[in-house]
């Protein structure tokens, strides 16, 4: 008698500040090949993010909340490490550009050698946001940009509310 595998959960770990549309698409469609999909957002204490990570948690959330499958989480430290703590089986990375993938590829690499048991899967992003990035998306709202469409509709009012916040302090 043999037991049931045990279910397959992945990590799709990043900064996401802010999550974009490409972010968004990518979670939708590894959604669909996992148990349960972890954001696991990065508090990375060197980067000066435009966004907390309790706020990046809460505008993830409220992005994710149609998918029954998918939660949201914080790491520091190894993503390796978070990863076993949660107990997942897969890292998924997506990928833009050639120029993705030769980091990606150095990552996967080195997280292979310190967890093998733990495998990393490199998603090609769709057409329609293989431009986006969230360094992008801060730039055009900054310089009065449209930025709709490229963000989910909670993340654009808060990058609103955020300039106007910031302009108001700068004025």
């Amino acid at each position: 008698m043999s037991s049931a595998p045990a279910p397959l959960i992945a990590i799709y770990p990043g900064t996401f500040d802010p999550l974009t549309a490409g972010h968004l698409d990518l979670i939708a469609r590894a959604s669909k090949f996992v148990e349960t999909l972890i954001v696991g957002i990065l508090r990375n204490e060197s980067k000066q993010p435009l966004f907390s990570v309790e706020e990046r948690m809460e505008m993830v959330q409220e992005a994710v909340d149609q998918y029954a499958n998918v939660r949201v989480a914080c790491f520091d430290g190894l993503l390796v490490e978070f990863a076993a703590e949660q107990r997942a089986r897969l890292i998924i990375r997506g990928i833009r550009a050639v120029s993705d993938y030769e980091y990606e590829l150095q990552m996967a690499l080195m997280n292979r050698r310190l967890r093998p048991e733990i495998e990393t899967v490199f998603m090609m992003a769709s057409e329609a946001y293989s431009f986006i990035s969230s360094r992008l998306v801060k730039e055009v709202i900054k310089l009065g940009g449209d930025i709709q469409g490229l963000v989910p509709p909670c993340v654009e009012q808060r990058l609103r509310a955020r300039l106007r916040t910031a302009r108001t302090l700068h004025a």
